[in-house]
């Protein structure tokens, strides 16, 4: 979450030199916001984010009712990068679906690296399947999973966004470490299945598809996945959070990055040995 806590950090040395600035310590602004005496030191300190009517209590209690609007941006923009999976759970997975078709659709070069799940887009409907079913909260305010015709309608959501895979105008450059190939997050036949896939989908003429295999020598660390979306916009998804990343010095970053990690993988007749070694295992 480097994004979102640089963010909430920067926002908290923002308050704090607000605070300095009019001669205030923590327990006195603390006492005229009507607070606990700790709430200004985990906001400052970018433990805690705080809300619009804490950053205008807080500006007001400063003297600076000016600065108000610049802080409510502030923390806007901290929000938008910040996406809880509680609220993307409440729209149901075949509604994630059509929203990330729809980012797509938009979109001339898609580039994703992966390190340890095969991409969605590369997905066959019975790999996807196990995905789903592995982060699938449903109704988490009730405990309910969602309903089988919910999962239908996400697999073949999955597989309708692949379409856009062979359409003239689009580019999409793949990069998966090898361990997204030996990783068994799924029945072995089904991994199978998916590894054959793979296989084929490194010769469709708009996909680049690289394999970064064991043993080289990588500048960066594999540290998550991510989406860059031309170089608008950059998702990265956690296991409790979604962050999209639309800030251009940190889209930009994430471009070298990923260029970084292309730059070790291998691609055509390289990544189909790749490929065929991890398949051979497999079945041995």
């Amino acid at each position: 979450m480097s994004s979102f806590q640089r963010a909430r950090e920067a926002l908290g040395i923002r308050l704090r030199e607000m605070r300095l600035d009019a001669h205030l310590t923590g327990r006195q602004l603390a006492a005229s916001a009507g607070w606990g005496p700790s709430k200004v030191s985990k906001i400052e300190a970018g433990r805690q984010t705080p809300s619009s009517a804490d950053l205008e209590a807080w500006a007001r209690s400063c003297d600076r009712a000016d600065a108000i609007g610049e802080l409510t941006a502030s923390l806007r923009s901290l929000e938008e990068q910040y996406v809880e999976f509680r609220r993307m759970f409440r729209t149901g997975l075949p509604s994630r679906q059509r929203t990330i078709a729809e980012v797509e659709s938009r979109t001339q070069l898609t580039r994703n690296f992966e390190p340890c799940f095969v991409p969605g887009l590369l997905q066959t409907a019975e790999y996807a399947r196990y995905r789903f079913a592995e982060g699938d909260e449903g109704d988490i305010d009730r405990g309910v999973p969602s309903s089988a015709d919910e999962l239908e309608e996400a697999i073949a959501g999955r597989v309708a966004r692949q379409q856009a895979l062979h359409r003239p105008g689009k580019k999409f450059h793949f990069v998966m470490t090898e361990a997204v190939l030996r990783y068994l997050v799924c029945p072995a036949d089904v991994m199978a299945g998916q590894l054959g896939q793979l296989i084929s989908m490194t010769t469709v003429q708009t996909i680049r598809l690289g394999v970064v295999p064991f043993g080289v020598v990588m500048p960066v660390g594999p540290l998550h996945g991510f989406y860059l979306y031309d170089d608008h916009s950059v998702y990265v998804e956690l296991f409790t959070a979604t962050l999209h990343i639309t800030q251009a010095s940190e889209v930009a970053a994430y471009g070298r990055v990923f260029d970084n990690l292309a730059g070790t993988a291998v691609y055509g007749q390289d990544a189909r040995k790749v490929l065929t070694r991890a398949l051979s295992d497999l079945g041995a």
